[in-house]
C-alpha cells in the first residue's frame, strides 16, 4: 500500500560518478577480455580475434568474433547498463547475468568505447566516451553511421561484432608518454590474459564441430590448456557425481593429475601455471562450461604439498547464479550451504589418492628387499631419516677397513644423517618439489655399488630380470641409466658364470 504522506525525491545516479566507480569493480585484462568473449559465446561466435595495436601513439585492442550480430535496437540496449535482469530465465548458453559485462569490463581497461555490429551486411555502431560524459553527465552514447577510420572495423564479417577499447589508460601502466615502456606494459599484461583465456574456454575451444571456439591474439591461434590433462594416461578420474538442488544439477568429478615424474617439464609447468601447483589445486568451478573459479579449496581443506595433484571439477548451471552469488566479474563465488556439506565429504575420500601418490614413493624406502640408502623410520611419532649402515655398499666396505676405524666409520655415516638439512629440505618442498634433485653420482661410484648389491639380492633370491628391473626404478640409477645398464648388464653375466 503506497502511503500519499510521503514525497519523492530523484535520486537518479550521476552519469560521470557512477561510470567512473565501475571502472573500479576489480576487472583485470585478462578478465575484461574473458568477459567480451563471454558475449560472442552467447552471440553463437566460433571465432573471436583479439588485435592489440600498442605501437601507436594511440594504442587500442579490438575483439571481433563472426557471431549473430545486433541491429541498432539491439545495440543501443546492449550499451545501456543493466540491460538485463539478473532475476530473469535465460537460455542455458548464455554467459552473461547482470547486463554490466560489456561496459564494466571495457570501462575497467579504456575510456573509450566503441562498438560496431553487422547482422546481414547491415551496420550499426555506437560509442561511450567518458571524457565526454565528464564534461555533460548525461547518460549518452554517440550513434555511428560509418565505420571509416574505425581501427580493425575492415575485418568484420556479414555477422559479426567489433568491440574496440581506445584511450587505455588503465593498461598502459601510466607510460603515456613512454612508447616503449607503455609497450611493454601491455604486451605483458596481454601474454597473462593469454594463459587466462587458454583455460577460463578450454572446453570450447576443445569442443568438435558445432560449439567449437577459436580464439587468436594478433593472428596466432590460442590452443586450450585442459587443467585436469584428462588425455594423460596417468591421470586418474573418479566417476561423476550428480547433486539435484532447487535451482538444478551440480556435476562434480575428482581427478588426481600425473605426478611430475610423469610428465614432460613443459607440460607440467604448463598444468601449474605461474602460481605453481601449490595453489592450483582444488576447485574448479564451470558455469555453462566457462571457468568461473580456478583453484583453491574454498575453505574446506588446506592447501598442501600432498594433495598438490588433486583437482574437482563443479559444474553448475545458469540458473544457480544466484545461490552460487557469482559476481559481475564471473571471477568468484561461493558455496550453498548444501553443496559445501557434499564437497566438503568428497574431499575427505578423494585427497588421500593424491596423498598416496606421493606417500608411495616415501614407502619405498621401507622395503629392505630394494636395499635403499636411506631410511625412513617412525618413532615416537616423528619420521626420521638415516643412513643405511648396513647397505651393501657400506657394509662391504666397512669389512675392508681395519677394526680400528669400523667405529669412526659408523660416526661418519651416523654425522651425515644428522646433518640433514631438514629445514632447507622443508622450505624448498614447499611448492617447488619437482625443482628439489639429489646429485648425480660418477659412473665409478655407481660400479661400486652395483658390485656390492647385485650379489647381495641375488643371494636372497631375487631373479636376475627383478634385480633389472628393481635397479632400473632406483632414484640414484635411474637418472644415469644409459650408463648404468651396460655396466648392470656385465654384471649379471659374471654372476651367472660363477
Amino acid at each position: 500500500m503506497i502511503d500519499e504522506n510521503l514525497k519523492k525525491a530523484d535520486t537518479t545516479p550521476h552519469a560521470s560518478a557512477l561510470i567512473e566507480s565501475l571502472r573500479d569493480i576489480g576487472y583485470t585484462l585478462s578478465t575484461a577480455l574473458a568477459d567480451i568473449i563471454d558475449n560472442s559465446i552467447t552471440a553463437g561466435a566460433s571465432s573471436v580475434h583479439i588485435f592489440a595495436d600498442t605501437l601507436t601513439d594511440a594504442p587500442s585492442v579490438a575483439i571481433i568474433d563472426n557471431g549473430s550480430g545486433m541491429d541498432q535496437a539491439e545495440l543501443i540496449e546492449a550499451l545501456r547498463l543493466g540491460s538485463k535482469n539478473p532475476r530473469l530465465e535465460r537460455p542455458s548458453t548464455d554467459l552473461g547475468r547482470f547486463g554490466l559485462g560489456l561496459k564494466s569490463a571495457s570501462f575497467s581497461q579504456c575510456r573509450r568505447l566503441t562498438v560496431l555490429s553487422r547482422r546481414n551486411g547491415v551496420m550499426s555502431g555506437a560509442r561511450w566516451d567518458l571524457d565526454e560524459i565528464a564534461k555533460s553527465d548525461r547518460w549518452e552514447i554517440s550513434l555511428i553511421k560509418e565505420d571509416n577510420n574505425i581501427p580493425q572495423a575492415d575485418l568484420l564479417h556479414e555477422d559479426g561484432t567489433l568491440v574496440l577499447w581506445e584511450k587505455l589508460d588503465r593498461v598502459d601502466g601510466g607510460y603515456r608518454h613512454d612508447v616503449r615502456k607503455r609497450t611493454q606494459n601491455i604486451n605483458h599484461a596481454l601474454a597473462g590474459a593469454e594463459r587466462h583465456l587458454r583455460v577460463v574456454f578450454h572446453r570450447f575451444m576443445e569442443r568438435k564441430g558445432k560449439g567449437k571456439l577459436s580464439i587468436s591474439i594478433n593472428s596466432r591461434i590460442l590452443d586450450p590448456i585442459d587443467p585436469f590433462a584428462t588425455k594423460h594416461p596417468a591421470t586418474q578420474i573418479d566417476p561423476e557425481e550428480t547433486l539435484t538442488l532447487a535451482q538444478g544439477v551440480v556435476h562434480i568429478r575428482s581427478f588426481t593429475i600425473p605426478h611430475h615424474k610423469a610428465l614432460r617439464q613443459d607440460e607440467w609447468d604448463e598444468l601449474g601455471g605461474p602460481e605453481g601447483h601449490l595453489r592450483s589445486q582444488g576447485f574448479y568451478i564451470y558455469r555453462g562450461d566457462r571457468l568461473i573459479i580456478r583453484g583453491g579449496w574454498l575453505g574446506l581443506a588446506r592447501q598442501t604439498e600432498l594433495t598438490k595433484l588433486c583437482r574437482i571439477r563443479v559444474d553448475i548451471p545458469n540458473t544457480m547464479d544466484s545461490d552460487w552469488k557469482i559476481d559481475v566479474k564471473k571471477a568468484s563465488a561461493q558455496l550453498p550451504p548444501a553443496v559445501r556439506e557434499r564437497l566438503k565429504n568428497i574431499i575427505e575420500r578423494f585427497v588421500q589418492t593424491s596423498k598416496r601418490t606421493y606417500r608411495k614413493r616415501g614407502q619405498k624406502l621401507t622395503d629392505e628387499t630394494r636395499v635403499p640408502l636411506w631410511q625412513r623410520i617412525l618413532k615416537n611419532g616423528e619420521i626420521v631419516y638415516q643412513p643405511n649402515i648396513d647397505h651393501p655398499a657400506l657394509a662391504e666396505f666397512e669389512k675392508r677397513l681395519p677394526e680400528d676405524q669400523r667405529r669412526d666409520f659408523r660416526n661418519c655415516i651416523a654425522l651425515v644423517g644428522a646433518g640433514l638439512p631438514v629445514d632447507s629440505l622443508h622450505a624448498d618442498m614447499l611448492g617447488q618439489a619437482e625443482t628439489v634433485k639429489a646429485t648425480n653420482a660418477e659412473l665409478d661410484a655407481l660400479e661400486q655399488a652395483l658390485v656390492s648389491m647385485v650379489p647381495h639380492l641375488l643371494g636372497q633370491g631375487v631373479s636376475k630380470e627383478a634385480v633389472h628391473s628393481m635397479m632400473k626404478t632406483t632414484d640414484m640409477f635411474r637418472n644415469e641409466w644409459e650408463r648404468v645398464e651396460p655396466v648392470l648388464a656385465k654384471i649379471l653375466e659374471q654372476e651367472g658364470m660363477e
